[in-house]
């Protein structure tokens, strides 16, 4: 566990993630007097800022329109020099303006004739209902989205997909189900199916039994006897978890009883890994157990158990082969697990006391599980299109 730094802001924001470490938190705040509702009511007030492509139509009204006026005044100047220089006629074939015979009626009408032609030119000219029919459309394509269960705020959002050549999105709980489970377990070298676990070493099915029920931020409850369990923690943790349990038959708390956590190396998105350092109350043995990505906890091994419980040593074609073992596992779509152990002495603990580290280096791999997590339905034809 981490000290808390009273002499620092102990206040966590809602919505962000824990980058590394674990700890107990008190919810001071919930709903609209978080940090994230205030920054939420923020951004649902209407501002009525322009979208960008009504920013861009309205100035394109504003520059036909100014044609349109720059015309209409043309044409006014011209009519009007026809006009009173006598080379307009009337219906009659005569001129409509003659020097000293014309009334000041006529010259009235006239000239109120040519000012509504050139005012029609204007008013024409000017598409003042150009943003609205836009906005309309916009709107009614944030109807029909509407029914397929997407929520538009916002019309520049349509806009900006309407742009859109490439989507990056989430893999885990977006495209697939968040319904992890563990499909396959390597011991050594050798793929166990579910039902040939008692062909493998007891005594290495223990250390991982050991090393899933030490190393990790979840928890198993049973309610009652008869009752199922019930696995809390990260989608990961609670698909390990469900698999020691119905598959290796662990049992939880009586490995918590007779062991002693010492030291814990959290899990965080750099290392992709977490490690433990217990001592055993029945012979005060140290052990240290890991747990992570395959590649990296494979970096950290010297050896490896195959599936008579034999330790080997990790040379370079051994290494290669668990390489492929794992690609062979992330190119069938799993996320793949690795434990690793070492029983390490009392004296090399002290050794260690300055950096406060676990062993890192010269592991023993105990075995891979790869995890599935199977996909929505309708993913496979949606990311087609």
């Amino acid at each position: 566990h981490v000290e808390v730094n009273r002499n620092e802001n102990p206040f966590l924001f809602s919505g962000t993630k824990v980058a590394d470490g674990y700890a107990q938190m008190l919810v001071t705040s919930v709903g609209m007097n978080t940090t994230w509702g205030e920054m939420m009511s923020t951004i649902s007030r209407d501002n009525s800022e322009q979208t960008p492509l009504q920013a861009r139509l309205n100035k394109l009204t504003s520059s036909i329109g100014k044609v349109g006026l720059a015309v209409a005044f043309l044409v006014l100047v011209v009519l009007l020099i026809r006009y009173f220089t006598g080379n307009t006629q009337d219906e009659n074939g005569n001129r409509e303006y003659v020097t000293g015979q014309t009334t000041g009626d006529d010259i009235m009408n006239s000239v109120v004739g040519i000012i509504a032609a050139a005012v029609t030119i204007v008013v024409v000219a000017i598409p003042e209902g150009l943003p609205l029919a836009v906005t309309l459309t916009l709107a009614y394509s944030m109807k029909r989205m509407m029914a397929d269960q997407a929520m538009v705020r916002k019309l520049s959002a349509c806009e900006t997909m309407g742009s859109a050549t490439t989507i990056c999105t989430d893999k885990t709980g977006t495209l697939t189900m968040n319904l992890m489970k563990v499909t396959k377990f390597w011991v050594g070298q050798d793929s166990l199916a579910e039902n040939a676990y008692s062909s493998a070493s007891k005594y290495v099915l223990d250390l991982i039994q050991d090393g899933v029920a030490l190393n990790t931020t979840g928890s198993v409850y049973r309610p009652s006897s008869g009752s199922e369990y019930e696995f809390s923690g990260s989608p990961t943790e609670k698909a390990i978890l469900s698999w020691a349990v119905s598959q290796l038959t662990m049992d939880m708390e009586e490995i918590k009883k007779g062991c002693e956590v010492i030291r814990v190396e959290a899990f965080n998105s750099q290392k992709k890994r977490s490690g433990v350092l217990t001592k055993k109350s029945v012979d005060d043995t140290f052990h240290v157990h890991w747990k992570g990505a395959a590649e990296m906890v494979l970096a950290m091994c010297s050896s490896f158990y195959d599936g008579s419980g034999i330790e080997k040593d990790l040379d370079g074609d051994e290494r290669m082969r668990f390489e492929q073992i794992i690609q062979g596992m992330a190119a069938s779509s799993l996320r793949c697990i690795a434990f690793a152990h070492k029983q390490v002495s009392e004296e090399a603990i002290k050794e260690r006391e300055d950096g406060k580290k676990i062993q890192e280096d010269s592991l023993t791999l105990l075995g891979l599980v790869g995890i599935k997590d199977p996909c929505r339905p309708g993913v496979k034809s949606a990311v087609q299109a």
